[in-house]
């Protein structure tokens, strides 16, 4: 998928990537992955900065651990980022229905 066609999207998708749980960046980069049948895999240097703006603006929280003695961070959705969740989902829904209605409609009316 070309990331142009992304734009607009990426916070809804990590939003919507976090909401089973918490998770470290490369797993949800991952879980994107997997639940796009590897249709969209986005680059880390795409994905890092992304969960740092949601954090700063307080739609997910990031927390410490270490794991086999690495340090990672995790995030999860704080309950702005559920909010936010649930409007990404109906602009999501409205943008759709509206492409569908345009791209899918043979042949175009045609104007007078």
């Amino acid at each position: 998928m070309r990331a142009e066609a992304l734009k607009g999207h990426l916070d809804g998708l990590l939003l919507a990537a976090l909401e089973s749980g918490p998770m470290h960046g490369y797993a949800v980069k991952e879980a994107l992955r997997e639940a796009t049948k590897g249709r969209i895999d986005l680059p880390t240097g795409t994905v890092y900065p992304a969960l740092h703006r949601l954090e700063r603006a307080g739609l997910i929280a990031g927390s410490w651990s270490v794991v086999a003695g690495r340090r990672r961070r995790s995030y999860e959705l704080t309950s702005a980022g559920r909010t936010a969740l649930g409007g990404e989902r109906a602009s999501w829904q409205e943008f759709a229905t509206a492409v569908t209605a345009a791209l899918g409609a043979r042949p175009w009316p045609a104007t007078t």
